[in-house]
């Protein structure tokens, strides 16, 4: 019987990032996923971005893969722009303003995930199995048993489950999960428009949902996240390309001239979904497994990823105590939970905030929006909350 210290479940970049690490700190891993390795095309952009915050970069830096992602592409955001569409409310936030180079950059999922793959297949303390799905999962108070679809079994003292939105791991244990559904689909797509991008993150509310436009390293080519009604989804995604491209550069206001689509367009649903129970005795939930949020903010990955710098900074202070013990655990989920919480909280009241074109409520965010904008400490403030 194959024996490690830690089996991680899901081979997305959460999972990856949280076996990566715990083979820095020693322990022996492994690593299964039912699905296929990356797939980088090096001929169009994926359509699956994430706004890497500060505080991810710092943690891939400590991984040893930022280095990975710079040699594949990347696109750094110098500033962000926030507005409500036909309001007088706008927002700007500068690199310049909090002495940095930058604020984050925007990074296809695959690209992290390559370079996370790459990584992880030369580390001796860690074994990658792509193409592999198991059958059964099974735990003692001390030991967690996986089989594997092939028969083989796996014992291991900490099962940490990265499976995913719809965890099946996450049903199996019973972990009761809390959800209700925002009514938006997200449209993404790669976008070419007449203006550069100039390095900047844009964002406008629009009646039916938020709209952003996330630059990548061509100058005239970004990524666009539409969120909108379920209905008006369905309408953009039958449209013509020459329709949708004119729907889109409406949206816009034209702000950075015509709007041309450059790939296919895609439609998902979005749920917010926070488990309230993240530990099983040795079995934990982490990522999109544990919780799922709108991303009108661009948190959804770095909030995964907090989880994993939780869990490595309480392994990594156990020294040489019982690996993953029950007060170990205890504090991730208590920790974890709670900053989950305080995203999905935020994400909902800006949700519900922007919604809609109420004339009072437009006239509230318009001044909102000015006023912080005008108080640089109040400013500061929220800057430096988003680049954690």
């Amino acid at each position: 019987m194959k024996q490690v210290q830690a089996i991680v479940v899901g081979g997305g970049c959460i999972g990856l990032s949280a076996a990566l690490g715990l083979a820095n700190l020693g322990k022996k891993v492994l690593l299964i996923d039912a699905g296929k390795p990356a797939n980088v095309n090096n001929e169009e952009f994926g359509l699956r971005v994430s706004a890497i915050s500060k505080a991810s970069q710092a943690l891939f830096e400590n991984l040893g893969i930022w280095q990975g992602i710079q040699a594949q592409r990347l696109a750094p955001y110098t500033d962000m722009d926030v507005r409500d569409k036909d309001s007088i409310g706008r927002i700007h936030f500068s690199s310049n303003d909090l002495e940095l180079t930058e604020l984050g950059h925007i990074v296809e999922n695959e690209v992290i995930r390559q370079a996370l793959i790459n990584k992880c297949e030369s580390h001796s303390n860690l074994e990658v199995l792509f193409e592999t799905p198991y059958s059964s999962i099974h735990q003692t108070d001390e030991q967690v048993l996986v089989t594997l679809a092939s028969g083989e079994p796996v014992m291991a003292e900490l099962l940490i489950a990265c499976d995913g939105a719809n965890s099946a791991i996450r049903g199996q244990f019973k972990m009761p999960i809390t959800f209700w559904d925002y009514d938006h689909h997200a449209i993404v797509a790669t976008i070419k428009t007449q203006a550069a991008h100039t390095n900047t993150a844009r964002q406008v509310f629009l009646p039916t949902g938020p709209l952003a436009f996330l630059p990548l390293p061509q100058q005239n080519t970004h990524s666009i996240v539409w969120s909108t009604s379920p209905d008006q989804a369905q309408q953009l995604l039958a449209m013509g390309d020459a329709e949708f491209n004119k729907a889109l550069t409406a949206a816009f206001d034209s702000e950075l001239g015509l709007c041309s689509v450059a790939s296919q367009r895609v439609s998902f649903p979005l749920k917010m979904r926070y488990a309230r129970k993240w530990v099983e005795n040795r079995v934990i939930l982490m990522g999109d497994a544990a919780h799922t949020i709108h991303p009108l903010a661009g948190l959804g990955m770095n909030l995964g990823l907090k989880d994993v710098a939780k869990l490595l900074q309480l392994i990594a202070d156990e020294q040489h105590g019982v690996f993953a013990n029950a007060k170990t655990l205890r504090h991730y989920e208590m920790a974890r939970k709670a900053d989950a919480q305080t995203h999905i909280a935020m994400m909902q009241g800006l949700k519900e905030l922007f919604e809609g074109s109420n004339p009072v409520k437009k006239l509230i965010r318009g001044i909102g929006l000015n006023l912080v904008d005008a108080a640089k400490p109040i400013k500061h403030l929220f800057a430096e909350k988003a680049l954690q």
